[in-house]
């Protein structure tokens, strides 16, 4: 198998975190559930609907992974989608969350505020975290985790940047 579609497969499979990373940005202006998870700890902007949504949107994604393996769709599968139960999307998403929302906690503990830069740790704890919580139903090769420990940094950056111009994040990175 070759480098490039290692790579392509790895992100594909930790699609469920990357979007469930995402969406607590693009549901901003939701409405309801905008309590903070813990105000005191991690900052007013974790919030309830960010972790809701996108834990949902984690086991949406995986779900149409399994869907659309099953319509044939296998040349990005890293894992055969239908032995895997629909809540490993719920665990990528989770973890990418929770491994957020440690990350928060600690630039809290150490007067980092919200949106400063703490790199690598604004790349790396949504990878960790999802990694870690998969770890319960699934654990990728040493050559995975790698290329999603060096590779989804440069995404997290090239699209907060894009956020950034979309003037949807305040910060470019």
């Amino acid at each position: 198998m070759s480098l490039v579609m290692l790579i392509l497969q790895s992100l594909y499979f930790f699609l469920p975190a990357y979007l469930a990373n995402m969406v607590p940005v693009l549901v901003k202006k939701v409405p309801f559930l905008s309590k903070p998870v813990w105000e005191r700890k991690l900052g007013n902007h974790k919030t309830w609907r960010g972790f809701v949504f996108g834990i949902l949107v984690g086991t949406a994604v995986f779900c149409l992974q399994q869907y659309v393996y099953l319509k044939g769709f296998t040349s990005l599968a890293l894992i055969s989608y239908p032995d895997f139960p629909f809540y490993f999307g719920t665990l990528l998403g989770l973890g990418a969350l929770v491994g957020d929302a440690v990350k928060s906690y600690y630039k809290r503990k150490l007067n980092l505020a919200p949106g400063t830069s703490w790199m690598p740790w604004d790349q790396l704890d949504f990878v960790l975290g999802g990694l870690l919580f998969g770890f319960f139903v699934y654990v990728p090769s040493a050559g995975v985790v790698l290329i999603l420990i060096v590779i989804s940094p440069l995404l997290h950056i090239a699209t907060n940047y894009i956020g950034y111009l979309l003037k949807i994040n305040k910060n470019k990175f």
